[in-house]
């Protein structure tokens, strides 16, 4: 049972738990006070702590399918990513949102496929978030480009169409607006570990090891 392996890596948690309990436990005195918001996907293969090697406390996560962002209409029923946005930004007041995207995403490789199974009614609704993005890719590269570079347009203009969305959040446009808070759009290859983040400025996607400065 895959239960008992997850039981085992709790108890290897709880040894880490008590030689990093003091930390920990300040975190539990003091509150939450996360550097940024990261808004992933909710791959198996996608683990922000793993990648960006953080600790606890540093991040507020939002995982779905498809690290989609809902725009701002709150009779919509997407409430649940919705509120996680308006709680990083408003009540914990986060200054960086971190939008990250990846390569070989399911949601973005249905956008091409017909969903006919009832029993997915949600996830059907949930990715017409994405379908800008195929469009876009489509008009790019044509209805015949080759489906490898088709999905992997999709999956960077997605990142782009989210951060779009995201500014629909009147607190996350008025703060950013303020230069109170950035929003960051990446990109993460699964086959090599790279993240590439979006530059407004040259509309293109580069090595986010380039901001590294020491």
């Amino acid at each position: 049972m895959n239960i008992e392996e997850f039981a085992k890596g709790n108890q290897l948690f709880k040894d880490y738990f008590q030689k990093n309990k003091e930390s920990l436990l300040q975190l539990v005195k003091s509150g939450q006070k996360p550097k940024a918001l990261f808004i992933g996907c909710s791959d198996s293969r996608v683990i922000p702590d793993l990648m960006l090697q953080t600790q606890p406390g540093d991040l507020f996560v939002i995982r779905n399918v498809g690290n989609f962002v809902p725009p701002y209409k709150p009779d919509e029923d997407f409430h649940a990513t919705a509120s996680g946005i308006e709680y990083a930004v408003s009540v914990l007041k986060v200054q960086e949102i971190i939008i990250c995207g990846h390569s070989h995403c399911g949601a973005c490789q249905h956008l091409y496929e017909e969903i006919e199974d009832p029993s997915l009614v949600h996830t059907k609704k949930w990715l017409e978030l994405g379908e800008k993005a195929k469009v876009s890719a489509i008009l790019s590269l044509g209805p015949k480009a080759p489906k490898n570079e088709l999905l992997r347009l999709t999956e960077k203009l997605s990142v782009i169409n989210q951060i779009e969305n995201i500014l629909t959040y009147p607190k996350v446009k008025k703060r950013f607006e303020n230069g109170d808070l950035y929003v960051h759009g990446w990109y993460y290859d699964i086959e090599t570990g790279k993240i590439d983040y979006y530059n407004a400025e040259s509309y293109q996607f580069l090595p986010l090891t380039e901001l590294v400065t020491d």
